[in-house]
């Protein structure tokens, strides 16, 4: 369990910065950059790469063999459901499609490249032990 709790601390850490981006939009007037649905993606996109990080680490804690199979797993799962969250929002609401497009892959693909360093940091650091 020691483990984790850094990686959650670095987690928290990473959504409040990628936080600010978009705060400092709305408080400078140009909300139109942001979709209604913004904040609900953001929450979604980040539920989901924290139940990765926490998934594989636990997997890497009590069965370490299948750690390459869960993180595989839990990264083609999150990315399943992140593009039927994006699929469901495209056709049944009226939104700015191109703007959606920019914020969605704001949001994922910076919680891909943290998850993919996160974890990857973590097995780097096993097996120079």
């Amino acid at each position: 369990m020691s483990k984790i709790i850094p990686k959650l601390i670095s987690f928290f850490i990473f959504t409040l910065l990628l936080a600010t981006g978009p705060v400092c939009l709305i408080f400078t007037g140009n909300q139109n950059w942001l979709v209604p649905q913004f904040w609900p993606m953001f929450a979604f996109i980040g539920f989901l790469t924290l139940s990765a990080i926490v998934f594989v680490l636990v997997i890497q804690i009590m069965m370490p063999e299948f750690y390459a199979q869960a993180f595989l797993g839990a990264t083609v799962f999150k990315m399943l459901a992140c593009l039927s969250f994006m699929l469901f929002l495209v056709l049944k609401t009226a939104i700015n499609k191109p703007v959606f497009m920019a914020n969605f892959f704001y949001l994922y693909f910076l919680n891909m490249g943290f998850e993919v360093y996160v974890l990857l940091r973590n097995l780097r650091n096993q097996n120079l032990k």
